[in-house]
């Protein structure tokens, strides 16, 4: 019997007025429930801020991708947030998630870049314009 691990933690965390980081850890999968629990949590995270900033940390090293219906989760959030994510750095071990970085940069106002190690993503995301 092949048994699935999934796994999803997230943190949001306002680090200044307008700004806000996301931080997210993903295991398998994601899946529409993932977005269920996360999207709520970032929008009342930004709530009331007049030109929310946010800069997000996704630790993709055991992600496996995500279920189809959680892909379309993912496309609705950019489209509904996407000039407000300022930077999004993503950090995995595989090509593909080298190719979503870059993907998703397409539906963001601002920048994701991909990362092999975190110590280099955490950096990135603490520099200042």
């Amino acid at each position: 019997m092949h048994e699935y691990h999934h796994g999803f933690s997230v943190s949001v965390e306002r680090v200044a007025d307008e700004k806000v980081l996301l931080t997210m850890h993903a295991r398998g999968k994601l899946r529409h429930e993932d977005y269920q629990i996360m999207v709520p949590m970032l929008e009342t995270a930004i709530a009331g801020m007049e030109s929310p900033k946010i800069d997000v940390m996704m630790d993709a090293r055991e992600m496996d991708g995500w279920e189809m219906h959680a892909a379309w989760d993912d496309l609705k959030l950019g489209l509904k947030h996407g000039r407000q994510f300022s930077k999004v750095a993503m950090v995995g071990s595989k090509s593909w998630q080298e190719t979503a970085a870059k993907i998703g940069s397409w539906f963001i106002g601002g920048e994701a870049r991909f990362f092999e190690d975190k110590a280099p993503a955490l950096a990135w995301l603490m520099e200042t314009a």
